[in-house]
């Protein structure tokens, strides 16, 4: 039986209820495609450690404050993963893509048209569940 990939997962959304997504570059497994940031969650690592780090790697930003949204567990045949994701309620600077990659703040409701890998669906529908800060405020 294969191990599953251990992947922390990060939902930024920012203040015009818009989630921040990414490419992954044509050499990565699944490229071309669009994910919500994240990465590899090592071993021995807390998850909560490797959401903070990947996101400071790839969009170089400080997470303050993140909540646990959802896990999904899915087989792509050539690599099983578990998806670790996060909401991040606080942050601080401004996204980049520090690997080269390209960056896109998505409104909510379009994340459905979007091209992202099958496991996508159920943290998507997650997002969807989220209340809007215009939900909180009233």
């Amino acid at each position: 039986m294969k191990n599953n990939i251990h992947v922390a997962v990060a939902i930024i959304i920012n203040s015009q209820q818009e989630v921040l997504i990414a490419l992954r570059q044509a050499h990565q497994h699944l490229g071309g495609l669009w994910e919500f940031p994240g990465g590899k969650v090592e071993t021995g690592e807390a998850c909560s450690e490797a959401l903070k780090r990947e996101v400071k790697e790839e969009l170089g930003l400080v997470i303050v404050n993140a909540v646990a949204l959802v896990e999904v567990s899915h087989d792509y045949n050539d690599k099983p993963v578990l998806l670790d994701v996060w909401h991040v309620t606080e942050y601080t600077g401004e996204a980049y893509g520090v690997e080269g990659q390209t960056l896109r703040w998505c409104a909510k409701e379009d994340l459905e048209d979007v091209d992202f890998p099958i496991a996508n669906k159920t943290i998507i529908s997650a997002i969807m569940a989220l209340p809007s800060k215009r939900d909180i405020q009233g």
